[in-house]
């Protein structure tokens, strides 16, 4: 699969305006996502929530039992998702919340605001956020995954993701991760190829070991102290 951008020229601009993130791409494989092509947002999206927050085998289990309830191999279509009763879902092994994110996420694909995979390439990165974020149980992360997973867009960086914040602890040698503000000002160097950087942080992340990044503290807080004042109320006695 082609992506849909030049590698060698983002890795070109990246090792050029970066010093620190040029020796990480050269001492790493080179970039590559595995992109679906034959699989529509809702489809990613519904794959998504069923691995929101369980281990990737435990999710893996439970999506091949919601893709049996369909019959065909692939997902449930929206329709048969919306005809599916809760029942059978939660014994599927999914959650509550997770049940109502898949019916809502039907729901909004069969009302246009989930839009098909042709129209979804052609728009752009802030028009997709704002369509699927209004989706239940899709945040902003899941959102930045199936852009860069799905699409193959080249400028995304996930400032909440830990593996990108503690990779980039790791590859600019800082004990505490950034903060999200932090990370989006950093990485405006990195335009218009933010993605392959994020994918090298993930790659430092991995290379640098738990026992490396488990040391790597939360960003720092800042704590404003504030004097205490002693309001003294003195009770006016009325004349007698």
């Amino acid at each position: 699969m082609s992506l849909p951008f030049d590698l060698a020229e983002a890795t070109r601009h990246l090792s050029a305006c970066d010093e620190k993130l040029a020796t990480l791409i050269a001492e790493t494989a080179q970039f590559q996502t595995d992109m679906d092509t034959a699989q529509s947002p809702y489809e990613a999206l519904l794959e998504s929530i069923a691995y929101q927050s369980i281990s990737g085998k435990a999710a893996a289990t439970i999506f091949a039992r919601i893709k049996a309830l369909s019959g065909n191999g692939r997902p449930p279509s929206p329709e048969q998702m919306l005809k599916l009763r809760t029942s059978t879902l939660r014994k599927a092994g999914l959650s509550g919340a997770k049940v109502l994110a898949m019916k809502d996420l039907a729901r909004k694909t069969i009302e246009g605001i989930v839009p098909a995979r042709e129209q979804a390439e052609k728009m752009s990165d802030a028009e997709l956020v704002e369509r699927l974020d209004s989706v239940r149980g899709i945040g902003a992360w899941t959102v930045e995954m199936f852009l860069i997973f799905n699409l193959g867009r080249p400028d995304v960086l996930p400032i909440h993701d830990l593996g990108v914040k503690k990779g980039w602890s790791v590859t600019y040698g800082k004990k505490h991760m950034p903060k999200p503000k932090e990370l989006l000002a950093f990485g405006e160097r990195w335009r218009p190829y933010r993605t392959i950087a994020s994918w090298y942080m993930w790659r430092a992340f991995e290379r640098a070991g738990y026992a490396t990044t488990n040391k790597i503290l939360k960003a720092k807080v800042k704590v404003t102290k504030r004097r205490k004042r002693t309001v003294i109320i003195i009770k006016r006695r009325k004349p007698k």
